[in-house]
């Protein structure tokens, strides 16, 4: 049996990369070992789950406290709709830029169309990076606000399958 081809293969695939990848310095290769396969083979199976739209992202969920960043500035842009991506990928390009994303209006209350997501060992730091912003991508007459959180809730990857329901390796099934 191929199992580049197999969906029961694909699908233990994509149960196991949402536990998270591991730590490793080569995770595709640990991952192969866990379902039997070779890691060109993991890594051709998320290519083609990427392809099918199956999974829409494949990335990483930063623990910033743990990393010593305690504070974390949700900033809300009111952009003008014909330069959301001009703007997006503008703000995004920036490593301190852990999110850019889109988001319709809720007139009257809401005017933001615009989100990013900017953690900072401290507010301070938050402030110095939107400023910076600011600065390089021309956003002086943008309407915005920084949103910190006041406390941390559970970061975690999306979930796409439950084990019971797919036929992988008994090992797998027990980790």
């Amino acid at each position: 049996m191929d199992m580049r081809k197999d969906s029961s293969f694909e699908n233990a695939l994509i149960e196991v990369i949402s536990q998270g990848l591991p730590l490793v310095s080569h995770p595709y290769a640990a991952i192969a070992e866990q379902l039997d396969c070779d890691e060109i083979q993991v890594i051709e199976g998320i290519n083609r789950i990427m392809m099918r739209g199956d999974m829409k992202r494949f990335g990483v969920v930063v623990r910033h406290r743990k990393l010593g960043y305690r504070a974390n500035g949700m900033v809300v842009w009111d952009i003008p709709d014909a330069r959301v991506t001009e703007i997006g990928h503008c703000i995004g390009q920036y490593s301190f830029v852990t999110l850019c994303y889109q988001r319709p209006r809720r007139l009257p209350e809401w005017p933001y169309n615009l989100f990013s997501m900017i953690h900072g060992q401290d507010r301070d730091a938050v402030i110095e990076q939107v400023d910076f912003i600011v600065r390089q991508c021309g956003l002086h007459d943008i309407n915005h606000e920084i949103l910190f959180s006041n406390r941390c809730f559970k970061q975690r990857g999306a979930s796409y399958a439950r084990k019971h329901d797919l036929n992988l390796p008994e090992r797998v099934l027990n980790e």
